[in-house]
């Protein structure tokens, strides 16, 4: 994989830069044993390579253990925990949408990434599981 994007990474004013594919990576974040807990990274992939850290706060626990567990499950799930959010306080499913996309778009662009909104929503998102998940789904 390329190296991430830091903030010495700025592009020049009116710099579009393209991007491959959004990937959410998902690894074991604790040892309760009958319980999984994960964690999410979100990130962009530029076409050249580069990462570009988006979330870094996101993951989930579930009292399903890892037994019951596929890895189509926790695909799934990582696809929702990194948004858009459920809808609240009178909020619609669309109002929901825009605002996470914005903060994404946001978000890159002050990581010197300036991307369009409606290109960030055609990338593909892809879900990667560490070895150590893996680990655990097969070894149930």
């Amino acid at each position: 994989m390329g190296q991430r994007a830091g903030p010495e990474a700025w592009c020049e004013e009116g710099c579009v830069t393209e991007v491959a594919r959004l990937v959410t990576f998902v690894d074991v974040s604790g040892q309760q044993a009958g319980t999984v807990s994960v964690s999410a990274r979100h990130e962009v992939e530029l076409v050249d390579g580069r990462r570009v850290l988006l979330l870094d706060d996101r993951g989930w626990s579930s009292s399903q253990g890892w037994a019951e567990t596929s890895a189509e499950d926790i695909e799934e799930t990582a696809r929702v925990v990194v948004g858009p959010d459920e809808p609240f306080g009178g909020r619609t499913h669309e109002d929901m949408e825009a605002d996470h996309w914005a903060y994404l778009q946001r978000n890159l662009q002050r990581q010197g990434v300036a991307v369009d909104v409606a290109e960030l929503r055609r990338v593909p998102h892809d879900v990667v599981l560490s070895q150590r998940v893996r680990g655990r789904i097969q070894n149930t």
